[in-house]
């Protein structure tokens, strides 16, 4: 029947009410289970619509040797259908093409590597948790922490919104980093991690 919606199946059609605490003219057996067959129509309904994830905020810093820097702004991460999506509200970046992947440490401190302090580089390496051990881009079958790459206007301000098709809980992505890398990003391994170099951002997701 045209118009019809979800209750117009048989198990979602409520019988006759009561009058009085008697049942109304026209009340069967049949009308009873198909009032307890709406009853359980209307609970499978609602327990099969998932709750989506609150959204995570993320602020950015400068990475210095140092340590973190100034505030760059904020990325909200936000849960869809189609894919995790990262609204960048970012500034005071270098202009152009930057490589920007989830790292798999909670820690935006600089590391020690034969002498020279490295900004940032307490947050590990991309984030991996499938053992895949390539970096592909957010469309390939490489790391699940491989992003879209941010272009920076000539302001130095970012504010695209970006889907990673590939990750479908940002739940899982709490306790990790976020890295905005100095150079771009190939969705390769020519160069090694798609050629970003330093890492001139960082983030962690609470």
């Amino acid at each position: 029947m045209a118009g019809a919606g979800p209750l117009s199946t048989p198990f979602c059609r409520a019988a006759p009410q009561a009058v009085d605490g008697r049942p109304a003219p026209g009340v069967t057996m049949r009308n009873r289970w198909l009032l307890s067959g709406a009853i359980l129509c209307l609970a499978m309904m609602t327990i099969a619509i998932p709750a989506l994830a609150a959204d995570l905020t993320v602020t950015m810093h400068k990475a210095t040797q140092d340590g973190t820097g100034d505030e760059l702004g904020k990325i909200t991460i936000v849960a869809a259908p189609e894919g995790a999506t990262f609204q960048l509200r970012l500034h005071g970046l270098p202009s152009g093409p930057h490589g920007f992947h989830i790292h798999e440490n909670a820690n935006c401190g600089p590391t020690l590597m034969n002498g020279v302090r490295i900004p940032a580089g307490a947050a590990g390496s991309h984030w991996d948790p499938d053992f895949i051990g390539q970096h592909a881009g957010p469309e390939g079958e490489g790391h699940r922490g491989d992003l879209p790459r941010i272009d920076v206007q000539d302001n130095g301000t970012a504010t695209p919104t970006l889907t990673a098709p590939h990750i479908k809980d940002i739940e899982a992505l709490r306790n990790h980093a976020l890295i905005i890398h100095a150079g771009g990003d190939t969705y390769s391994d020519n160069p090694s991690l798609g050629g970003g170099g330093g890492r001139i951002a960082c983030g962690v997701i609470e």
